[in-house]
Order: C-alpha cells, then structure tokens, then sequence
C-alpha cells in the first residue's frame, strides 16, 4: 500500500498560486477556501501579499515576496513596468513568459466558452502569435504639464491611478515611436498650449506616422511653426489637429502623404484616417485575415456577407475570393469610407483579379430582427467581427429563423460562420446561441495574441450548419 502524501502547511501568511485571472492577477486560497486575487503573482508560486481590500468571498492584494518563483517568471524588458509607486500601467504582464501569456488567454478563452456558453470546441486552433515588442501600431498617449516636476509628461497613465507616468521609452511601440516620447515632452513643455493638450493619439500606417493633437483652445501660429518644424525633424511623422471630437479631426498639412495599411497576399490597400477603427497590431491582422478567409474556404461562386465590416478590413479581401460580398455597418459615413477604399482598389488593380460585386450598407446590427435578416438575402458564408459588445442580436435573430421555419420563407442559414471576438464573454454568449438555439456545431476556436503583455483577448471560432 501506498500512503497518501500529506500536504506540508504552509508558513503564517504565505499563499500558493493556482492559476491567472482574466486581469492577470494571480488566484490563491486560504485554507478556509478564501479567494485571493494578487497582483503581480503567477501560478506556481509561493508568494506574500498585502491585502488592501476584503470582502466576505475573497480579497485582493499585492505581491510583497517570492518564496518560490514560477519557471514562467521572467525579467521584465521596460524600466518603467512593474509594481512599485508611478510604474506605468500600460503593461500588465512583462513578468509572464510570452508562451505562458498566450496559454493563459487561450485557457480564459475556453473556460469562457464552456461556462457561459456551455459550448466546447471540436478543435482548438494553433495560436495567432507575431512580434512581442515594437507590435503596438495604435496608442493614445495622456499628456500633462507637471508643474511640481518641472516637466511635460507624455505616456500612459500610471498603474490604477489618474496620473501620467514618467515614461522616457516604450518597448511595446515602434522603436521609432519610442524615439519620439521625450522629443514630444519638449516640444509640448516649448508651446504655448503648453496647459491645453491633454492627449496624442498615434496611429501608424505602412510609410507613416500620424499623430493627433487634441487642442482645447485654438492653437498660436508659433505653435502650428513648431508642429510642423517638428514633423520636418522626425521623418515620416504628420500632425493632425482634433479641437473637439473625432469628427474635428484635420490634417495639418494637406501635401503630406496617405496614412494606409497594405494586405499584401490580397493585392489590398487600406487607406484611413488616425481616428478611424484599425487593429493595433499589423503584423498579427495580416495573419488574421488570411486565416479567416483561410478558415471561410470561400469560392468563386459563393456569396459572402461581412458583418460589423468597419473601413473593409475583410470584406475588401474577401472580394478577392467570392462572387458577391456585402458588407454591414452601423455608420454611414463609415460605409461612405468602406465604399471609396473599394474603388481605389478596384482603380489600382493589384489583386490579380477582378473585385467580385461589392455593396455596403449601414444597419443598427444591435437591433437586427429575424425578419431584417432574412431581408438580406442568403448568402453561403459569414464573417463576424463585432466590437465588444458581440453580435447577440445577429445571433438571436439567426436562432429564431432557425426555431420558426415559418419567418424565414426561402431564406437558408449561412452554412458556416467565422466569428472574430475581442471579448471572449460576448463570444461564449453568442455561440451558446449559435450552437444550442440555431443549428451550428462550433467546430474550431483559438486565440489571437493581437495584444502581448496585456490581459486583452482577442480570439476566433468557426461554426458549421448541423
């Protein structure tokens, strides 16, 4: 007989870690099945906390010390990340292995799909991965005039806190980006405006770096001279102005060249504005559309329909492969943008091929009805790439016609759905619905590490008619 081995108690105080939250918060228990969330902690240890809040179920703290360091641990790349007093939060999970940061987002994935969607995929896919550092395309970066320290700062708010922190580099931008953070502290603290630009919007394409100033008053023209003396020093930078909202966005100088992103295994060119929706990471988009269309497997003869289609990220490449595509928006001043990239691509001619038929329309996809569905007419494949808040009602709308045969008339399902999230707990609703109310298997699901050292999952499922 073998006996069973006893586990040791640990020492007063001290926390075992089991596992990584969805903010990426160690989870451990106290012996009395206390939950404790700690921040800065990772699975696998033996740690010390400071519990700065309680209550009755669980509690949350702060890493104080190792007692026995996970393997996934690892030295943090930038200077400013960490957990001491004014580190910058923009990171959350320098300390975890880049391999153990995308296992954990695929365990949030499926443990959402499983909880809140009782939904378990036939197939998990391999993980979209790319460049773990200079990755980040899209920021917004605080800025403030700090009259205590003398000094303009321009970065990401301080970890769980209102204030800038006093960053002078950034690992997760373009190293060119990172170059420009203290350059961009100078050029503020010399204007005038020096009180009244809050914020710096970046938004890189291909060829060049658009950043946005939001004014709050109008700007001198000894601040426009500096601007663009700054844009002269630093190639390949524009300044665009933004006085109220995104729609107050200018260019400062007409003559600078097109901000734009190329799809290049389409022939695609995607132009857009810095306030326009694009994803933040370019190199993991470019894989992630091709798998979708990879995962779609669309031909020449088929109709497509592309749902929250945005500027045509996937419709536009989509239009490469299929007979007719039609994409579906919420805003028609973003139809108007999806239409004129349409026909500058149709005018360059790069894909290889014609463009198959292509429409856009403008349609509240929150409020989408069973009979508005099946307005739309059938079509054999979807994609759906829906904001946050999922795509519940395009969902429930998909569920009734398949529950009330009666409402659809000759209306047919889509015989498979590529469904691309950046919440896995609108994803689990939604195929809870798909897979339990309107007659789809979910045949594959993965995750996309469009994100790295953040707790942001983004991820992709594939649904098959029954």
């Amino acid at each position: 007989m073998t006996a069973e081995i006893e586990k040791k108690p640990l020492p007063e105080g001290w926390l075992e870690v089991d596992a990584l939250d969805i903010d990426a918060k160690g989870v451990a228990r106290r012996p009395d099945g206390k939950v404790v969330f700690i921040e800065g902690a990772l699975p696998f240890e033996l740690v010390s906390a400071n519990v700065h809040r309680s209550k009755n179920n669980w509690e949350a703290g702060t890493l104080t010390a190792i007692h026995r360091e996970s393997s996934q641990r690892v030295r943090p790349r930038c200077p400013h990340f960490g957990l001491h007093e004014g580190a910058c939060g923009g990171c959350k999970m320098q300390h975890l292995h880049e391999g153990g940061q995308v296992a954990m987002k695929q365990r949030v994935l499926e443990d959402n799909l499983w909880h809140l969607g009782k939904v378990k995929p036939e197939n998990i896919l391999r993980p979209i991965e790319g460049p773990a550092w200079g990755y980040r395309w899209r920021a917004r970066f605080s800025v403030r005039h700090v009259h205590k320290k003398g000094t303009v700062l321009v970065g990401f708010h301080e970890r769980k806190s209102r204030y800038v922190a006093d960053i002078r580099e950034c690992h997760v931008v373009p190293q060119h980006v990172s170059d420009l953070l203290m350059p961009l502290r100078a050029l503020i603290g010399a204007m005038d405006a020096i009180e009244t630009c809050p914020q710096i919007e970046l938004a890189c394409g291909d060829d060049v770096t658009a950043l946005v100033l939001r004014h709050l008053e109008p700007l001198s023209e000894g601040d426009i001279a500096k601007l663009r003396a700054f844009a002269a020093e630093h190639a390949g930078v524009q300044w665009w102005l933004q006085s109220k909202g995104p729609d107050t966005v200018k260019l400062l100088d007409e003559a600078s060249p097109p901000l734009a992103y190329a799809l290049p295994e389409f022939g695609i060119t995607m132009p857009f504005r810095p306030t326009d929706f694009t994803q933040v990471n370019p190199h993991i988009n470019r894989v992630l559309v091709s798998r979708a269309l990879r995962l779609l497997d669309v031909q020449d003869d088929e109709r497509v329909i592309d749902w929250f289609c945005g500027l045509g990220n996937f419709t536009l490449p989509l239009a490469t492969r299929a007979r007719e595509v039609l994409g579906i928006e919420g805003s028609e001043a973003l139809v108007a943008r999806s239409r004129a990239n349409l026909e500058a691509n149709r005018a360059a001619e790069r894909t290889g091929r014609a463009l198959a038929a292509t429409e856009f329309v403008a349609r509240n996809l929150f409020e989408m009805t069973p009979e508005m569905l099946a307005a739309d007419g059938a079509a054999d494949k979807w994609l759906v790439d829906p904001p946050r808040e999922g795509a519940f009602a395009l969902a429930k709308a998909l569920a009734d016609l398949h529950l009330q045969p009666e409402l659809r008339g000759a209306w047919q399902p889509p015989r498979r759905i590529v469904y691309v999230s950046c919440n896995p707990a609108t994803l689990a609703r939604d195929a809870g619905l798909l897979v339990h109310q309107a007659g789809y298997r979910c045949t594959a699901a993965g995750v996309v590490n469009m994100f790295p050292h953040t707790a942001h999952v983004e991820s992709m499922a594939v649904f098959e008619l029954a």
